[in-house]
């Protein structure tokens, strides 16, 4: 019996709907708007300040953080990055740390990003970081025999750099992925087509070639210059294996480093340093030389070695700061009558 009028009318127009709806399925959906990553702010108890720098009685900017406690304690002085200036929000964790932990922080600028002859270790980037130090201390109650200084490539060649130049001052260093010779990195540099080689000729006037005043000024600079002086400091220096390649400071820089506070039956020799530089990995003799440490996270310790106050550790990673690695450690030094080891 054929269906009434309009019964067929109905099932026609549910058709077109179904039609409607699958063909409204094939087109591809617009994606629904994906929320942007948060970006790492400081953290509102992070104070802006200007502090009296010696080098120039000029005033210089700074991070700075003080809870206002009255009990002596730890100051840590962080140090920006190569390109970086104290406003860097990869910083941030450092901040984070001293709320948590109730220790003074001090984010210097130390004249900025080092792509002029003020910065990049000059006599006044020297100066603005002691001269931080002196506002933490005569602004909070700072406990002068765990005073901390930590950074991250330019800033832990800045690091390294201050170790020697005022090796009186730190209870503790944590230097990581740091490049020790500017002359060396210079090169290294210019043959992988990186801009940090012109920041260098922009800092010292001219291509570093040997016997040139660029040359001096970049021995003057440099880290290894000054790091004999800093045997005796609780040293610590860190290096991803794969930086150098996936990064912009080989691995030398930290080995040669520690080469330099080492006493001499514990250095590396210079074939070890090529090996590691080149192979990216641990040479078959020093294979047994590993330690676990949980605090490097994922980024498992791959060789290990102390020698006096100094250590050096090699990791599966690249050119980065395990800041948990790096804050633990610093944790646990001191000075004679501090109470640390």
């Amino acid at each position: 019996m054929p269906f009434p009028v309009f019964q067929r009318l109905a099932l026609v127009f549910v058709g077109l709907l179904l039609t409607e709806g699958l063909a409204a399925d094939a087109k591809p959906k617009a994606k629904a708007p994906q929320p942007k990553p948060t970006l790492k702010v400081w953290p509102a108890e992070v104070r802006e300040i200007r502090y009296h720098s010696a080098a120039d009685d000029s005033k210089q900017p700074a991070k700075y953080y003080d809870s206002g406690s009255k009990k002596k304690r730890p100051l840590l002085v962080a140090l920006h990055t190569w390109s970086g200036d104290y406003r860097q929000k990869t910083s941030v964790p450092y901040a984070k740390w001293c709320i948590e932990h109730d220790w003074i922080m001090i984010h210097p600028n130390f004249r900025g990003s080092n792509t002029r002859p003020e910065a990049m270790g000059s006599e006044l980037a020297v100066a603005d970081i002691l001269s931080a130090v002196d506002h933490a201390k005569a602004n909070a109650a700072v406990d002068e025999s765990r005073i901390y200084l930590v950074g991250a490539s330019g800033g832990g060649y800045a690091s390294l750099l201050m170790a020697g130049r005022a090796p009186e001052i730190w209870a503790g260093v944590s230097a990581w992925v740091p490049i020790n010779d500017l002359q060396a990195w210079y090169f290294e540099t210019r043959e992988r087509k990186l801009g940090y080689a012109d920041h260098i000729v922009k800092a010292t006037g001219g291509v570093p070639e040997d016997g040139t005043a660029a040359a001096e000024h970049c021995r003057l600079r440099s880290a290894a210059t000054y790091l004999k002086k800093a045997r005796g400091v609780r040293l610590d220096i860190n290096a991803g294996i794969h930086d150098g390649y996936t990064g912009s400071v080989p691995v030398s820089h930290a080995l040669n480093a520690f080469n330099l506070v080492a006493r001499k039956p514990d250095r590396l020799s210079d074939e070890q340093v090529e090996y590691f530089t080149k192979q990216r990995n641990v040479p078959d003799a020093l294979q047994s030389e590993v330690e676990m440490d949980w605090t490097y996270g994922a980024k498992k310790v791959l060789f290990r070695r102390q020698s006096g106050a100094a250590r050096v550790t090699i990791f599966e990673g690249g050119h980065e700061i395990i800041h948990e690695a790096a804050l633990k450690w610093l944790a646990k030094q001191g000075k004679a009558g501090s109470g640390k080891k």
